[in-house]
């Protein structure tokens, strides 16, 4: 199917592991797509796959990553040399905490590229250089993320499948149908009528420092993951010692604690304006694009806007073909769009501010349809 030929880069490789798994053949008079699906759509969709194929859109250009990597190194180092030669006063402390942001979040967009084996041809290189920068320059379980991302991407906005929205209903209440089901059924974890407020001061600046710090090392744990254990304490043991030498206890620990929620702050309204504004609700049973494109939306390209969301700015180009390079996503654009428009499929692109202000105004307005569910139902 669509989501298998999307994720798997050596078919025939995990072929092999599914043949365990083979119950049989559909009949010849059996239909070969579910009656919830576009079958016009999903063919189409596969011309375009074998296009992009042809194309050879799905081959990275490995000077690239090496450019983003090398970029990512300069300025990790250079956040720790701001230090040791401009001292530990209030300018110093602040610019160095700024490049290591900035290092950080660039990591975290090679990270993702390497999960979704874009990198390299071959899948294990792809997963060694993932356990590097995801474990030893982040922090964080690589097999953990891929746990997590792969659900995500499998059914994005879905409720119950997709764990990038388990923030429902416990912080937030998330689109416009779940919202007044929320409201119907009398339920309120929280005043979500106000969580446009709140949202500034909870999910943004928190996420990393709370929720994925514990959960990483929880999941890690508790699923054996003991390689990437390892790589993660060379993280701390690196960082402890080097910021340590410069910095006192109490100075180390507010550092840490502050670039952490500069990056998650960064993370979350890039990773979240492609996919809140758009519908959240349980699983329909789609086709691979009518899966994809309800759920995510694109930012306008620019230089500053490819490197700052790390090109998740085609968010729908990526959820579409997630082992493509993202140097390629440009190229595919127009054809996706093409199709789109041939099948009557919305296809979303926003200036980078105008996402950021969907966010608040999606919560808003789920916000203000759970509250007249929850009054006058």
């Amino acid at each position: 199917q669509d989501a298998f030929v999307a994720f798997h880069v050596d078919k025939v490789l995990v072929s092999k592991y599914l043949k365990s798994l083979q119950i049989g053949e559909l009949a010849p008079d059996q239909p070969s797509v579910e009656p919830t699906k576009n079958e016009l759509l999903v063919r189409d969709f596969r011309e375009l796959r074998d296009t992009v194929e042809k194309m050879g859109l799905l081959e990275p250009n490995q000077l690239f990553f090496f450019l983003h990597l090398a970029h990512i190194l300069l300025l990790d180092s250079a956040a720790w040399l701001i230090l040791l030669y401009f001292g530990t006063s209030f300018l110093p402390f602040v610019v160095s905490l700024l490049v290591l942001t900035i290092s950080q979040v660039q990591a975290s967009w090679l990270q993702h590229d390497l999960g979704h084996l874009s990198v390299f041809r071959k899948t294990k290189w792809n997963h060694l250089l993932h356990k590097f920068v995801m474990c030893h320059l982040i922090g964080a379980s690589a097999k953990w993320w891929t746990l997590l991302h792969s659900q995500h991407h499998s059914k994005p906005n879905c409720f119950h499948k997709d764990p990038d929205i388990d923030m429902h209903p416990f912080l937030f209440t998330l689109g416009k149908k779940l919202s007044v089901e929320l409201g119907i059924k009398k339920k309120k974890y929280m005043p979500y009528n106000h969580q446009h407020k709140y949202f500034f001061i909870t999910l943004p600046p928190l996420l990393f420092p709370t929720y994925f710090h514990c959960h990483t090392f929880y999941i890690a744990y508790t699923k054996g993951y003991w390689v990437d254990l390892a790589w993660m304490m060379t993280f701390y043991i690196r960082f402890f010692y080097t910021y340590g030498s410069l910095l006192e206890i109490k100075s180390v620990l507010a550092y840490y604690f502050i670039f952490r929620m500069l990056e998650s702050s960064w993370f979350v309204w890039v990773s979240q304006m492609n996919h809140i504004p758009m519908d959240i609700y349980y699983d329909k049973n789609l086709d691979w694009m009518s899966t994809q494109l309800q759920a995510t939306c694109n930012v306008e390209q620019s230089l500053f806007n490819d490197w700052f969301t790390g090109h998740l700015n085609f968010q729908i180009e990526h959820h579409l073909f997630p082992t493509m390079p993202r140097h390629n996503y440009w190229k595919v654009a127009p054809l996706v769009k093409s199709l789109c428009a041939k099948h009557g499929l919305q296809y979303q692109c926003k200036p980078l501010l105008t996402a950021f202000a969907d966010i608040v105004r999606s919560l808003k307005s789920s916000g203000d349809l759970w509250l007249d569910a929850y009054l006058h139902k």
